[in-house]
């Protein structure tokens, strides 16, 4: 099969080499010459705009967009809308808000053209792995567009599948990220305690190497943790200071309004919320009501 592909980030460019390999033709572009000239030296067919890259795609054309959610996004597909025609597919693989994908397919589909979002799982690691890829649009398009998917997942059966309609693919990557969250705070709260207990030496990254083996808690999360403790056990020139993209904010708001309580997703967002303030006016202001009603000491800055 051939697609376009919008978007030559880390990840768009891995999938472009990991879709050459498995024999499909590729067109690409990106807002860098750079990224499009090293697309083009690995086999892809580097384009200088969205028009040429739609002009070089036979009908039914397939185009993947993968750019920042969001605004770029938004500006990505409407300006595509206005250049395919009837029966052409918009794939959007990055972690937009799944709201926003099921009015972008209601948008497309008045116009005649096929809108399918794929909540795209596997990071740097997916060239060689292989995606994990959540689908969500008309069962028949992603049925047509089946060999595309079996590339990039890690086998033909394995690793992906249409979770239902537009929007649906997002929606599942959002919970999944949640998901992964929570997880992330549970090892690194777990491997703090062993941390702390000094009298024990414990050594955390020999740890994670024989929890991964056996252990009812070892997943691909641990061996990357694992990973990282041998690189570096102190974990030196790492800042305490964890960004969020997103999906965490919405699964706990879609929490609330499903009421459905998830107390560990949510408290592992508060966590890397918190992980950002370094002024922490809330611990200033405790410890000055400590003071206040039981006269306990303050310890002061400098």
């Amino acid at each position: 099969m051939e697609l376009g592909m919008i978007g030559l980030g880390k990840m768009g460019a891995n999938m472009t080499t990991r879709l050459g390999k498995g024999g499909h033709r590729v067109v690409v572009f990106d807002r860098s010459p750079e990224a499009v000239t090293k697309a083009a030296g690995g086999g892809a067919q580097g384009t200088k705009s969205l028009e040429e890259l739609v002009q070089k795609l036979t009908a039914p054309r397939t185009v993947w967009v993968m750019v920042p959610s969001g605004q770029p996004t938004e500006d990505t597909v409407k300006a595509l809308s206005d250049l395919l025609q009837k029966g052409d597919t918009i794939i959007d693989g990055g972690n937009s808000n799944y709201k926003d994908s099921v009015r972008r397919g209601t948008t497309l589909a008045a116009q005649g053209i096929s809108f399918v979002d794929v909540g795209t799982s596997g990071g740097i690691w997916g060239l060689t792995e292989g995606y994990s890829l959540m689908i969500g649009g008309d069962a028949a398009t992603v049925k047509r567009l089946s060999p595309i998917f079996e590339t990039l997942a890690p086998g033909k059966t394995q690793g992906w599948g249409r979770v239902g309609p537009c929007g649906a693919g997002h929606f599942v990557k959002m919970v999944h990220n949640g998901i992964e969250y929570g997880m992330m705070q549970a090892y690194a709260e777990g491997f703090a305690i062993m941390k702390k207990k000094a009298e024990f030496g414990l050594d955390v990254a020999a740890i994670a190497e024989i929890w991964r083996n056996g252990s009812v808690v070892r997943s691909w999360l641990l061996d990357l943790t694992a990973a990282a403790l041998k690189a570096n056990p102190e974990l030196k020139g790492i800042a305490p200071f964890v960004p969020d993209s997103g999906e965490g904010r919405w699964t706990v708001a879609e929490a609330i309004d499903l009421d459905v309580p998830a107390p560990v997703i949510t408290l592992s967002l508060v966590q890397r919320l918190r992980s950002r303030d370094a002024e922490s006016y809330p611990d200033r202001l405790l410890s000055a009501m400590r003071n206040q009603f039981g006269g306990h000491a303050v310890k002061t800055e400098g």
